[in-house]
């Protein structure tokens, strides 16, 4: 159950014309009172006999019993509750019952106080009511309305207990505004997918990731389409900044502008330009500087999906054992690492990137101050995943795609429950849900490679088909029955193949790869290894055709992975994931 306090209003009968009107999309179904502040209150809905004029004068009565020069100019008090959309239909007398806990919560009718100020919920659809209320009591006194807004959302989770009805994940603050029914009907109109804001925030978010100063985060919004206002001070210091999109006109045919702060609170330019500010010596949580491979320049999108999976490992690391203040600029950076995955991908996994992208951006914000610079791996990341172009869907870029997808998955779980253990419950949600779209996008990614992988591993001599079960029965003697008889068998066999190639011991590995989390729980244990494997034995993630001459330059290997993983997950197992 949502409850929303509008802004204060001047006219009462307006918002009453409104409340009983057609709606803007004739979307009002037989508006009436289910309750009221006097159970003989006029209702123009259903009584023939009664007019709006006759509510209005009753409930700004004793607004007008004031002198007019202690009248409030904004007396209009106005709240929504809508029920989420999975709820069952509530009944008049439910919603009635539900608005008078409102307006007891609030603080415009207290129970058992006679002097309250007056009220009247109205219904017009089967899923919402609308409580307006003038705020001048009847002793003429102003109604305490502090944190009426944190009030009406406590009492919405009682509600929802005592209703049965889906539990709401409670907000603490930090949430971007939500566009307004106005905004959504606006999209609605000209066929947009999003709203206006929504789109914006997308599309500045994108622009966001790695960026390395105020010129090139410009020059991206720019690239991007949007109209810039850019706010100056008289000494010529940018202020602040304000984006549009092209088509988005009001009524007078000016383009609509938002500030970055009113597309999320991070997004305003003071909070963006603190991802640019380095310290001189950040830290790991244990005091020292985590050691990174010297890595040459990007020469592509598979390298750059390379670099980005490293980064995301030792990122994954930080949340799961760094201090809170280091671990939130990690999680912040994360979503940079899903905004330019989802602007660099490939179509077939474009869609469900960009949505994990789009829900991420909630877990990305809390309380918590991150700490900055200590991501820098992670924004260098992300601004090398952008700078390399689209990936390819086939291939080295499509298989390192998959690698990444893949542990970006096990980076989301960990920022759910670094979340859930601080009960962000929101944070924690979108976290989770991101985690799913991953997974989507990870089956959709790995599927070419993952085939590919099998065949070789097919084409292989039964001697060495042999030698490789044997090796996984001495490392694994308890699920190796189990991996064998996997789809993904065979592409573990070709990998552990590739392993000895290259000079490996394919059973250090493997035992190592095995040690890093349990598999017992994994729908397919030769596929988590398969990515365990060719990640720390520097392989590439999708090797040429034996029949196919490499391209001089392509087999750049991947910076060695850490021995260990973090502890399995307590929002969910990840491993679950395949």
């Amino acid at each position: 159950m949502i409850p929303r306090v509008h802004a204060r209003g001047t006219r009462t009968i307006g918002l009453l014309h409104y409340l009983y009107g057609p709606g803007t999309h004739e979307e009002h179904v037989d508006p009436h009172l289910v309750a009221a502040w006097d159970g003989l209150a006029p209702d123009p809905g259903r009584d023939p006999g009664s007019t709006y004029g006759d509510l209005q004068r009753l409930l700004d009565q004793p607004v007008m019993a004031l002198p007019e020069s202690r009248r409030p100019a904004e007396h209009v008090w106005h709240l929504s509750v809508r029920a989420a959309p999975e709820d069952p239909i509530l009944s008049d007398e439910q919603w009635g019952e539900i608005a008078r806990r409102m307006v007891t919560a609030t603080g415009i009718a207290p129970d058992g106080d006679d002097a309250a100020c007056r009220w009247a919920a109205v219904r017009h659809a089967d899923d919402h009511i609308h409580i307006i209320a003038t705020i001048v009591r009847e002793d003429g006194r102003q109604a305490r309305l502090r944190q009426d807004g944190k009030r009406s959302h406590a009492e919405a989770r009682k509600i929802e207990i005592d209703y049965g009805l889906r539990r709401l994940h409670v907000g603490d603050g930090t949430a971007a505004q939500r566009p307004t029914s106005a905004e959504r009907h606006k999209a609605e109109r000209e066929g947009r997918e999003r709203t206006a804001r929504e789109e914006l925030r997308e599309t500045v978010r994108h622009a966001v990731a790695g960026t390395a100063s105020t010129d090139e985060f410009f020059d991206r919004l720019a690239a991007a389409g949007l109209l810039i206002r850019k706010r100056v001070a008289p000494s010529g210091d940018l202020l602040g900044y304000k984006v549009a999109l092209p088509d988005d006109r009001n009524k007078d045919g000016e383009p609509v502008f938002y500030s970055g702060s009113k597309l999320a609170p991070d997004l305003s330019l003071p909070r963006i330009s603190e991802r640019w500010t380095l310290p001189a010596d950040p830290a790991s949580s244990d005091g020292s500087e985590p050691e990174q491979p010297a890595l040459p320049d990007v020469t592509g999108p598979a390298f750059a999906r390379r670099r980005a999976t490293s980064a995301t490992w030792q990122a994954l690391l930080i949340i799961d054992h760094g201090d809170d203040g280091t671990a939130a600029a990690h999680i912040t950076a994360a979503g940079e690492i899903l905004d330019a995955l989802a602007k660099t991908s490939a179509a077939h996994t474009r869609a469900e990137l960009r949505e994990a992208a789009f829900v991420f951006e909630r877990a990305s914000r809390s309380h918590v101050k991150a700490v900055r610079g200590h991501d820098r791996a992670l924004r260098q990341a992300a601004r090398d995943l952008v700078r390399s172009g689209p990936a390819l869907g086939r291939g080295e870029d499509g298989a390192t795609t998959a690698m990444l997808i893949d542990m970006a998955f096990f980076l989301a779980i960990a920022a759910a429950n670094w979340h859930a253990k601080r009960e962000h419950a929101q944070q924690a949600a979108a976290a989770q849900q991101a985690a799913e779209h991953l997974r989507a996008a990870y089956e959709t990614a790995a599927a070419q490679p993952m085939a590919t992988l099998r065949q070789r591993g097919q084409r292989l001599t039964p001697r060495v088909r042999q030698r490789q079960a044997e090796l996984l029965q001495q490392v694994l003697p308890d699920l190796a029955e189990r991996v064998r008889a996997e789809a993904g068998w065979a592409a573990l066999v070709a990998t552990l193949d590739d392993v000895r190639k290259a000079g490996h011991d394919p059973a250090v590995l493997l035992t190592d790869a095995a040690r890093r989390r349990e598999l017992d729980s994994a729908d397919s244990i030769s596929e988590v290894l398969v990515w365990r494997l060719r990640r720390s034995a520097h392989l590439l993630a999708l090797p040429a055709s034996p029949n196919k001459t490499a391209t001089p330059g392509t087999r750049l290997t991947a910076p060695p992975a850490p021995a260990t993983r973090p502890a399995n997950s307590a929002v969910t197992d990840p491993s679950r994931r395949r």
